[in-house]
């Protein structure tokens, strides 16, 4: 058995860092140069983590099969405190130290549980830095629970990312061409054109010399495609601007069957994908429109609320951004109508239960469907137009878990703002849409991605206001 000398470093991991990844000790081990502790709270709080089906409890059972192909060392009390040595049968030999205590001395008057259970994982933390006579390192994504750890002089991480880790890739370039270019432009190879070329550099403006003439277009297959402005335009919602354009030529283009969008609120990027998803039902290339929505509400309440079709009251309420965008759809599309059947005749609006039932109808018509990623676990989607909204908020499991899912006859747009993170288990770095976009910085040769970053705000100008003010 190993001393405890051998081991390189001491890790104590608090509750969230299990839940957010239940393989960490896995990794943390290092095929076990590395020793794991955990306090039993660590154990308690997992154990009633079990049941359900959100994230976290998918983690919380995930550990209990790690642990379920354990074996004891030994056990041995120290103090006060007891420590059993468990080892995990795998290639890697992960060692772990579970540490309990019959009393512990936290004061529990008018103190939450948690408070109580985050003050029980600490005291452990300090007998652990004592006991293993080597610097010991608490890893908590909890802010407050690292801070009273540094006031016990107990070194601490998050273990969610550095600022190392940030990427700024340019999916969209512009670059100045020759007017007798042109001629020659469309299906051209990239590289003829950009010699600095990368594989996600998916949009082009090519700007002509001398000249205020723009040509817009995107990379397929190494190769240029000057998009078709008038069939982009050519649907319910109208992009209003070159990202936009960029974005919705990817959505009716077939080459592309994953679609990964980084935008600012008020962006338009639920509103566009659902327009061109519209289309493509209307045009047969899919069955049904599929929208899956992870949020904080999703997290804590898609156990409740099970599989949704139809227009039902809680449809509505937690899925607002489709409904919104359905809304809004109906409207542009009513007043289009009026307006070319009589142009002199004064606008009115659709009263609010017209448009309830517009709403209704397009949802049986276009089979749109709405899924949360806690019932999506051995389903097989197939033949249908795919929304995945707000990434920002899931983690690279769930959306492994989700994408799995997913058959060839489907097309996906995952959509996202990393500056509206709401899951306390992934930041800015770790989450699923950023690693998506990471991804497109080499090439895959198992699908057809195209992502875009959606600058400019659309929705009005209190929107870009409160952007402006509150992003710096």
């Amino acid at each position: 058995m190993k001393k405890i000398q051998d081991y390189e470093k001491v890790y104590v991991l608090d509750t969230n860092i299990m839940l957010s990844n239940a393989e960490s000790i896995i990794t943390l081990s290092q095929g076990g140069t590395n020793l794991i502790v955990l306090p039993e709270i660590v154990l308690d709080e997992i154990d009633s983590k079990k049941s359900g089906f959100d994230e976290i409890n998918f983690q919380a059972r995930e550990f209990a099969r790690i642990l379920e192909n354990a074996i004891v060392l030994e056990s041995i009390k120290k103090d006060l405190y007891k420590i059993i040595r468990l080892k995990i049968e795998n290639d890697k030999n992960t060692i772990i130290d579970i540490i309990s205590k019959e009393e512990y001395e936290v004061n529990i008057k008018n103190v939450s549980l948690n408070i109580i259970n985050d003050r029980k994982i600490l005291e452990i933390a300090s007998f652990a830095n004592n006991h293993y006579k080597k610097q010991v390192e608490f890893l908590s994504l909890d802010i407050m629970a690292r801070t009273r750890a540094i006031s016990l002089d107990i070194k601490t991480d998050a273990l969610v990312g550095k600022d190392k880790d940030v990427f700024d890739f340019e999916f969209t370039k512009e670059i100045t061409i020759n007017f007798e270019d042109l001629e020659f432009l469309d299906n051209q190879p990239i590289d003829n054109f950009d010699k600095e070329y990368k594989p996600y550099n998916f949009s082009y403006c090519f700007k002509v010399k001398y000249s205020d003439q723009v040509i817009l277009a995107n990379i397929q297959n190494k190769r240029i495609h000057i998009l078709d402005e008038e069939e982009i335009r050519d649907q319910i919602i109208t992009p209003l601007n070159k990202e936009q354009l960029f974005f919705s030529d990817a959505i009716l283009n077939h080459l592309y069957n994953v679609l990964i969008i980084e935008a600012k609120a008020g962006s338009g990027k639920t509103l566009l994908a659902l327009s061109g998803a519209l289309k493509l039902v209307r045009q047969k290339h899919f069955q049904k429109i599929i929208y899956i929505r992870n949020s904080i509400e999703s997290l804590d309440k898609g156990e409740d609320v099970g599989y949704l079709p139809g227009l039902e009251e809680k449809f509505k309420i937690y899925n607002h951004p489709l409904m919104d965008s359905l809304d809004y759809i109906i409207r542009t599309e009513h007043k289009r109508k009026r307006n070319k059947k009589n142009p002199e005749t004064v606008f009115s609006e659709l009263d609010d239960s017209e448009v309830t039932a517009r709403i209704e109808q397009m949802i049986s018509n276009y089979g749109i469907e709405t899924m949360w990623v806690g019932e999506m676990r051995g389903r097989t989607l197939s033949n249908a137009f795919i929304i995945i909204d707000e990434a920002q908020n899931m983690s690279n499991k769930t959306m492994q878990m989700v994408l799995s899912r997913i058959d060839s006859s489907c097309k996906v747009v995952v959509l996202g703002s990393n500056k509206q993170i709401d899951n306390f288990y992934v930041n800015k770095y770790t989450n699923a849409l950023t690693t998506l976009l990471k991804s497109t910085k080499n090439e895959n040769r198992l699908v057809n991605t195209f992502a875009i970053k959606l600058q400019k705000v659309l929705r009005g100008p209190i929107t870009e206001w409160a952007e402006e003010i509150f992003s710096k």
